[in-house]
């Protein structure tokens, strides 16, 4: 049985009961609180949440309290706080992501779906303490992404398909170039797709779906979006373009942690 040193280090604290407080040392989201609950009562620590999911925090606030034992304590730093760090840089870089669309578009972030299964209803709330929606839309609707298209023999052929989901909106990958895309887009649109989401990373088809649909009269059918490698950084820039939603994928879900720091209170 292997020994844990801090049992050694800490043996004469048994019968002590310690404060500490979760220090943000930057400005940024709350988020994470629903798991680092859940975990903290498994180790019997007490604890008092400040900060709720989705509150702005300033640099030097608590974001949390806790009491315990010192081994509680060390525990706690060890195995808890991360959870409130992680999901704080992502709800932080979410609402970043929304200031910086400037109303231009809506901001969404569906890269959730990349993380590991067990980390994505954490990933997700995250998201959504960022006021970011993490879907690309509320209604029930159906997401042929490409491969669905590749399997089902194209765009049009995967939409036929796709009839007796008339209920639900329905929302289509667009993965070519130039003027495939451009055809493809207005196939799109003809049979029955809602949302396009031009996910080439190449800001230069925006404009040529949105100039290919104007000039067939179908941009009104539809909505655009827009999706691949999009840091924050160019955000300002797209909104120039004729969009109604971009998708940021790892600059949200791989955001930084919030800084924070686990303090003793004496």
């Amino acid at each position: 049985m292997q020994i844990d040193i801090r049992d050694q280090i800490l043996r004469n604290l048994d019968q002590h009961i310690f404060r500490a407080s979760l220090i943000s040392l930057e400005e940024g989201i709350a988020a994470g609180q629903k798991v680092f609950v859940s975990r903290a009562e498994r180790l019997g620590a007490d604890f008092e949440i400040l900060k709720e999911e989705g509150a702005k925090i300033l640099r030097g606030e608590p974001v949390l309290q806790l009491k315990g034992t010192a081994k509680q304590i060390t525990l706690a730093e060890e195995r808890l706080i991360g959870w409130i760090l992680k999901a704080s840089g992502i709800a932080t870089a979410a609402s970043s992501a929304k200031r910086l669309a400037g109303g231009k578009f809506e901001v969404i972030s569906g890269g959730w779906k990349k993380m590991p299964f067990s980390l994505k209803n954490y990933v997700r709330d995250a998201i959504r303490a960022g006021g970011v929606r993490f879907r690309i839309c509320e209604d029930p609707f159906i997401y042929l992404d490409k491969n669905y298209v590749a399997m089902l023999g194209g765009i049009r052929k995967a939409l036929i398909s796709d009839t007796k989901f008339e209920n639900r909106v329905k929302v289509i990958q667009l993965k070519t170039h130039d003027e495939k895309l451009a055809d493809e887009s207005k196939v799109a649109v003809r049979f029955g797709a809602n949302i396009l989401m031009i996910d080439t990373g190449r800001k230069g088809d925006i404009a040529t779906v949105s100039r290919t649909l104007r000039r067939a009269g179908l941009r009104i059918k539809v909505k655009l979006a827009y999706a691949g490698n999009i840091e924050l950084c160019d955000l300002p820039q797209l909104q120039k373009e004729d969009l109604d939603m971009v998708d940021i994928g790892r600059a949200i879900v791989d955001a930084p942690l919030l800084d924070m720091r686990l303090e003793v209170i004496r």
